[in-house]
């Protein structure tokens, strides 16, 4: 038993005349952008929740914003190109620059990110954490919106399963089960493993750090960032285990896709990237908590 793929077009609409489509994956983008923008406005029009001034003034987010945004996709790339597909792009430089055929790095994203928030940060004398609090408040907007278009896509499938809610993605490389757990009469069942990480990195981390918020989590700096680097990094490495592998890692001795292995165990790349994030995340969160003691 699976359930079949919902009909959904990848197009959101298309724009007559031009005959331009306009597809989920971008609204995604553009919507968390939008929304997150909005609401750090808003927090920064709201000082009493930081404890006293807010850390930037509300006509200084559009600004940072725009440079956030340069970040993750320099760094969303480059995180692709570094620690997934190194070896191809040595021998293929030119296709670096085509981040239309796809290929992004949420770590690498991630780390976009941060360069850019601290050159702001640095450039208009900002206080970083505080910056930074505000946009871990808002990240799981976007993550939550991305991982529902990569699912509409469809791209980043799990694994085969033969759990009742598996997923009959309508792709032929979703199809090659080998024989293995979730080929049924010919059918391949997949889990949904973008809904896994929408659920986990959207929903339940961003209703933990708003839940902290409203405690008054911004009256302690690096608390939020702290709090979402453990929870994104604990939620990427659990759904690596129901993830597809990287194509590139997956090999005869190696089914799992794992790119640290130790006989029968190791890690996937995302696991990998992950843990730095948890422990990066552990420091910041104590160190905000000893700080307001």
């Amino acid at each position: 038993m699976a359930i079949p793929f919902p009909e959904i077009d990848p197009n959101a609409f298309v724009i007559p005349v031009v005959n331009l489509p306009i597809r989920w994956y971008a609204l995604a983008y553009i919507a968390g952008l939008l929304a997150g923008w909005r609401i750090i406005v808003a927090l920064m029009n709201r000082p009493a929740l930081w404890g006293g001034e807010a850390p930037m003034r509300p006509k200084l987010v559009e600004d940072l914003l725009t440079a956030v945004i340069l970040g993750v996709v320099i760094g969303g790339r480059l995180g692709f190109v570094l620690f997934y597909e190194p070896g191809y792009y040595l021998t293929h430089p030119l296709e670096v620059v085509k981040v239309w055929q796809g290929g992004m790095s949420f770590h690498g994203g991630f780390l976009g990110t941060v360069v850019a928030g601290l050159w702001f940060c640095r450039r208009h004398e900002l206080p970083a954490l505080r910056v930074a609090d505000a946009f871990a408040l808002v990240a799981p907007i976007g993550l939550f919106l991305g991982r529902v278009a990569n699912f509409i896509k469809p791209e980043l499938w799990g694994r085969p399963t033969d759990a009742p809610w598996g997923v009959i993605f309508p792709v032929e490389a979703a199809q090659l089960c080998n024989g293995i757990a979730g080929q049924i009469d010919g059918i391949c069942a997949r889990h949904p493993s973008q809904l896994y990480e929408a659920g986990l990195e959207g929903l339940l981390l961003g209703a933990l750090l708003w839940a902290l918020m409203a405690t008054g989590a911004l009256k302690r700096p690096g608390l939020l960032l702290g709090v979402f680097l453990i929870g994104y990094g604990l939620s990427r490495a659990v759904v690596e285990l129901f993830r597809q592998p990287d194509a590139q890692f997956v090999g005869p001795g190696n089914p799992l896709g794992l790119a640290l292995q130790f006989g029968d165990w190791g890690l996937t790349m995302g696991q990998i990237l992950s843990l730095p994030m948890i422990a990066v995340g552990l420091w910041f969160a104590l160190r905000a908590r000893r700080g307001q003691a």
